[in-house]
């Protein structure tokens, strides 16, 4: 009975690494996929009637919908539903599940448009799945080039507008898909990899505009922000994140070099978006090479949060988080956009970038004040100090209480008061979180950035 009963259990360990994929399989290796591209068969009724995605539902989308990376323009990550909560949370029982055929870190949330889920995996792969049973309706998996390692074989998700579902490649291809049958409608060169650069993040669909950046700060890139056509695929601007020589901010680069051609701050996790100001909010990484004293200077956009403009990509502000980092500290989180009331205005605000002011006055014309950059502070004996700026009250919940400090990134003591901030920001946690543990908070602080 002994030998039947441990003969079961690894029959049964088997048969679970062998549909998660985990028997043997390194980081790097892919697993065959399960079926073929698209499903054969007639077309199921939930793609029949797939639901085109407009500009308009993407500023308000319904309750029950998830169609963009944080789910909303303004990055807050929440959903509205209440079915689920705390008194039945625990009364929760799988109903499917699915193994998609990759075995390295699965990052991306699932997008989803009225019971259509779309799950991008590692390994260059996009699944269309119905949510409510977890049938798969289509499989795109896009082989990497044969003179390819993908430093990150990840992906964090995609972009949905119209009938296309917007997919960024590894090999910093952009492609565009046909929601309902997966298949290929245009491709577009976003960057050369062998320059280093390769793609994991979900584009920003903002107004028929597919906008994103690559990854490669660590590989010796410029970094940018690159937007294209919707519908045809059309690059129509890419602003770049180190400035060249004679632009703004390359006076924090060393003079008469060419730091500029490799000098990083990478975009890689998508940004933000607020459609009354036009301003895209995108965080950046790390400076190159990595150490700083190669590059004397503050090194803009490097570990900062830039504000675009949406239509025309010119860079309207920023906040500089790490000026001349040599730590790797990427500043990449998306930044919240949020509104409060000041002196008699609505004042947005970014994360702790560039504040933009609404007047409460029929103003036509916000206009984007920045407060915020480092080379703007009065030396010596400047600072800038973080304001707490209190979410709408309805979300996070009314109940919500501040429970504990929240980090501001991976920094010393010294390098958090080069970062303009001798105190931290606290977080608003959900009722019964342990003060101990401000990760379990529902939502993080934003701060309003200001000289004092």
């Amino acid at each position: 009975m002994t030998n039947t009963k441990a003969l079961m259990r690894s029959a049964c360990v088997g048969a679970i690494l062998a549909a998660t994929g985990m028997s043997g399989a390194s980081a790097q290796q892919t697993i065959a996929p399960a079926s073929a591209t698209p499903v054969p068969g007639p077309m199921p009724e939930i793609l029949r009637a797939y639901a085109p995605v407009t500009a308009e539902r993407l500023k308000k989308p319904e309750d029950g919908n998830w169609l963009m990376f944080r789910r909303t323009f303004d990055g807050w990550g929440y959903s509205p539903l209440d079915e689920i909560n705390r008194e039945n949370v625990s009364r929760l029982q799988p109903v499917w599940s699915f193994a998609t055929g990759q075995v390295e870190g699965h990052q991306a949330p699932p997008i989803v448009n009225n019971g259509v889920m779309f799950v991008a995996t590692p390994g260059n792969q996009l699944l269309a799945m119905e949510a409510k049973s977890g049938k798969i309706l289509w499989r795109y998996k896009r082989p990497f080039p044969e003179d390819m390692t993908p430093l990150h074989p990840t992906n964090r998700g995609v972009g949905l507008y119209g009938d296309k579902v917007y997919f960024a490649a590894a090999e910093a291809i952009l492609v565009a898909l046909d929601a309902k049958t997966g298949k290929e409608v245009w491709t577009a060169k976003v960057d050369d990899y062998k320059k280093g650069y390769y793609m994991s993040l979900a584009p920003l669909v903002v107004d028929g505009k597919v906008l994103l950046g690559a990854s490669g700060g660590e590989l010796g890139v410029r970094g940018f922000l690159a937007a294209f056509d919707a519908e045809t695929g059309k690059e129509l601007w890419k602003t770049y994140t180190v400035p060249a020589p004679g632009e703004p901010g390359s006076e924090t680069w060393p003079a008469g070099g060419d730091h500029y051609k490799r000098g990083g701050a990478s975009i890689w996790i998508t940004g933000t978006y607020d459609p009354e100001t036009n301003l895209t909010f995108w965080g950046t990484g790390n400076g190159g090479p990595w150490f700083g004293d190669q590059r004397p200077g503050d090194n803009l956009y490097t570990s900062s949060v830039v504000a675009f403009d949406a239509t025309s990509g010119a860079i309207k502000g920023h906040f500089q988080y790490h000026p001349n980092d040599s730590w790797d500290w990427d500043e990449v989180s998306p930044p919240l956009v949020l509104d409060y009331q000041r002196d008699g205005a609505t004042v947005t605000s970014g994360s702790s970038s560039a504040p933009t002011t609404r007047s409460t006055s029929s103003s036509a014309n916000p206009t984007c004040v920045r407060t915020s950059s480092r080379a703007s502070i009065p030396r010596p004996g400047g600072r800038i100090s973080m304001r707490r700026a209190s979410p709408a009250p309805t979300r996070p919940p009314s109940s919500a209480r501040v429970c504990g400090a929240a980090r501001i990134g991976r920094r010393s003591p010294t390098a958090r008061r080069r970062a303009c901030s001798t105190f931290p920001p606290t977080t608003t946690c959900a009722p019964n979180s342990p003060a101990k543990r401000p990760n379990t908070c529902k939502a993080s602080a934003s701060w309003e950035s200001r000289k004092t």
